[in-house]
């Protein structure tokens, strides 16, 4: 004779393996439903995440572990996951034709040197952030130099350190009117980026003279994201080295003093067109492109395009301080692996 509440039990139990459910899945500051039953598998998860934004499953990378703690490989079940109802999975990845793309460009795009600027081979070589006497400058720009805070930082967020100057901007070529001279994909990749990160602004110049490019690129009230503060050449540091003498450069150091507790080391990335200006955070750098000749490259500059894209897929990473940063290409055509976390 059959036991009743052995049949109920085996019912509701096949009633849930076929049960539909959903798991949200952000993706690139899009968020996607997507349905799952008790069977669905990682990479039947990837499969339908193919089809909704062009990764191959491959290229997928989910930010999520198991109940019993470990990382979720594609064989585990998505009912198994540790996801609390209503939470987001974060996935990072590159779609292909981004990838052609990013590619095609590196290719393309010629190399512009500065002069002045130090060579990737000799930044390895040029530790001036433990010298004493730049450590003593360091220490007195800190208790000297007060940071006008436009927008609290974030809590949780990472921070982004902008140069103007050929990297959002290009100084000396000449239009009409300002945006003109605008990087291309500026707003874009500042509105992509700020989901994750805190943006501050650091230029080698005057306060009054970023207060006016902020305003007239449009930065400074953009509706979509808001610039935490403005760092000039007050808070910079001068250091002395035998091959190059003496310049000036930014410490992020700086940063990490006045706002303890939100920004360090593992969670700051700064972006600048001379290396020179992070030789005391070569880890932390990243070299752009100089944008000069606006007139000329303004159609076919995308450098922060594909940069919103590799910043936004290292985002949801707990630490960045294992990134090689200048090797971006690399990360988002998938032949340099991600660190695990």
């Amino acid at each position: 004779m059959t036991d009743p509440s052995s049949e109920s039990s085996n019912s509701k139990r096949q009633k849930m393996q076929g049960e539909e459910q959903h798991i949200c899945i952000k993706w690139s500051g899009k968020e996607f439903s997507v349905p799952f039953t008790q069977n669905t598998t990682i990479v039947d998860l990837k499969s339908k995440l193919q089809e909704l934004t062009q990764v191959l499953p491959e290229r997928q990378k989910l930010l999520v572990k198991t109940k019993e703690g470990k990382q979720a490989d594609d064989a585990a079940l998505v009912s198994n996951l540790n996801v609390k109802p209503g939470a987001k999975v974060m996935m990072m990845g590159t779609p292909e034709v981004a990838i052609r793309a990013t590619e095609e460009a590196a290719q393309a795009a010629p190399e512009v040197q500065d002069d002045f600027d130090i060579g990737a081979e000799d930044a390895q070589t040029l530790d001036v952030k433990d010298q004493p006497e730049v450590q003593e400058k360091l220490a007195r720009r800190i208790k000297s130099v007060d940071v006008k805070i436009l927008n609290p930082p974030r809590p949780g967020k990472k921070c982004l350190v902008l140069d103007i100057d050929y990297t959002l901007f290009d100084l000396n070529s000449t239009a009409e009117r300002p945006e003109e001279l605008a990087r291309p994909y500026l707003h874009e990749f500042l509105v992509a980026t700020y989901q994750f990160y805190d943006i501050i602004i650091w230029s080698a110049t005057s306060m009054k003279w970023i207060e006016v490019k902020m305003q007239e690129l449009g930065m400074a009230t953009h509706p979509d994201y808001k610039l935490m503060c403005y760092l000039d050449c007050t808070s910079m540091v001068t250091v002395n080295t035998e091959k190059y003498g003496v310049f000036n450069c930014k410490p992020l150091a700086f940063i990490w003093e006045k706002f303890p507790g939100f920004y360090n080391e593992h969670n700051t990335v700064m972006l600048d067109d001379l290396r020179r200006n992070y030789i005391m955070n070569k880890q932390q750098g990243l070299v752009i492109r100089p944008f000069k000749r606006a007139h000329l490259n303004r159609h076919k500059d995308k450098e922060l395009k594909y940069l919103a894209t590799y910043l936004t897929m290292v985002g949801p990473l707990e630490k960045l301080s294992s990134l090689e940063h200048n090797r971006w290409p690399e990360y988002l055509s998938g032949n340099r692996q991600l660190p695990s976390s």
